[in-house]
């Protein structure tokens, strides 16, 4: 049924407040590291600042530690996404193709442990992490991230390989592709979109997780990006405004791997919602 422009605009204006309300924490961080200590304790919230430093991030690109950081973020995000985008597909396919007892049964206890608080689960991760003598190392954490990311890729990429026509691969298959080459060929490709949205949720995930990777890890040199954030206060006092310019710094190959892959998202999340 069409809207009348009455609701248009109405519905239009909810939007528009919605995205102001979501995006004026992001709008404060950024122009809160934009200002002197004077400006950021002043009882006066200046909504556009008059005046702007950059010392702040000059302060927080030049904490000791912070390209080592970085890299151990990226190791321990980019890889537990790929594990988990490999492994996930991997148990799709017969999940979506082919029919075996206990199936049903399966794909349940996957949505459970996607279900089960994060929480829940760092006392048992922990003992076994330091029965396997993994504690303080950067694959513990590379682990962790890819257990708590791989229910949600597995069923995700259920719904994404259920969508696609099993008669694209059979098709294939006539025309001389093994099973194997049909889904190479056809299937995945079609797949994209459904790896891009699945990889984006992980890779933030596994980006912005800090109890793990300050628990975990002792090692200064081995701590990723989060912890680095949480250095900038200290008992004495807490430099506001290098904690707003790190945390720019910090969203920005987040924001980056978003605008890469912001179309593939888009239709990714629109089909995987044909089947599921």
């Amino acid at each position: 049924m069409k809207k009348s422009l009455t609701q248009r605009i109405t519905l239009s204006v909810v939007g528009l407040l919605i995205a102001l309300l979501f995006f004026f924490p992001t709008y404060w961080m950024f122009t809160t590291s934009l200002k002197t200590p004077g400006q950021v304790l002043s009882p006066d919230y200046d909504l556009f600042p008059s005046s702007a430093t950059l010392q702040n991030f000059a302060s927080a690109l030049t904490k000791p530690g912070f390209v080592t950081y970085l890299g151990n973020s990226l190791i321990v995000t980019l890889g537990a996404v790929i594990a988990a985008l490999v492994v996930g597909v991997l148990a799709a396919i017969p999940l979506a193709r082919f029919r075996f007892s206990g199936r049903k049964g399966f794909l349940l206890l996957i949505l459970v442990a996607q279900l089960a608080p994060l929480s829940a689960l760092f006392i048992p991760m922990y003992l076994l992490m330091r029965d396997i003598g993994l504690l303080d190392t950067l694959p513990s954490l590379l682990l962790v991230y890819f257990a708590t990311s791989l229910p949600f890729t597995v069923w995700m990429l259920y719904g994404f390989i259920n969508g696609i026509p099993y008669d694209l691969e059979e098709a294939a298959m006539i025309d001389g592709c093994s099973r194997a080459g049909a889904f190479r060929r056809v299937t995945l490709p079609l797949l994209g979109p459904g790896l891009v949205t699945t990889s984006v949720f992980s890779f933030i995930t596994a980006w912005n997780e800090f109890l793990f990777a300050l628990v975990f890890i002792h090692d200064k040199s081995k701590q990723t990006l989060p912890v680095w954030l949480s250095s900038f206060k200290t008992a004495f006092s807490v430099d506001w405004g290098a904690i707003m310019a790190a945390a720019v710094v910090y969203a920005i190959p987040a924001l980056i791997f978003f605008l890469i892959v912001q179309r593939k998202l888009v239709s990714g999340l629109t089909a995987g919602a044909v089947k599921g």
